[in-house]
């Protein structure tokens, strides 16, 4: 979790919970891996421990990590696909309408769209 820049738009445990759900969907944390402990976080990140539990706890409200007593905070099996699944709910529901939008004031036609773009996208 290298360089976190955080926002004043976002409550940071929200942002903290965000970049380790994009590190899960990259890839970087993979089912069975072990998140970084919550005192490894707050030291780190100049945090709150407080700050650090209540993302963790929110990871763990939705199955995408589990508590081991005594050993931490894990990635669940499930968690990838889950992620997947959520990520492509909320692009469908959320960005594709303002996508398709743009597209139908563009007077952009399905071939245009799925042509190879060359020179730069000039054509």
């Amino acid at each position: 979790m290298t360089n976190i820049q955080w926002s004043d738009g976002a409550p940071i445990y929200r942002q903290l919970k965000e970049r380790v759900i994009a590190m899960m969907l990259d890839g970087v944390l993979k089912p069975g891996d072990a998140l970084p402990s919550v005192r490894q976080v707050a030291a780190e990140y100049q945090l709150n421990p407080i700050t650090v539990s209540r993302a963790y706890q929110e990871l763990a409200d939705e199955s995408l990590v589990e508590k081991r007593r005594g050993l931490g905070m894990y990635v669940t099996e499930e968690a990838a696909k889950k992620l997947l699944l959520n990520e492509r709910e909320r692009f469908l529901r959320e960005e594709w309408p303002l996508v398709l939008e743009r597209i139908q004031r563009l007077g952009l036609a399905l071939e245009e769209l799925m042509q190879p773009q060359t020179n730069g996208g000039v054509r």
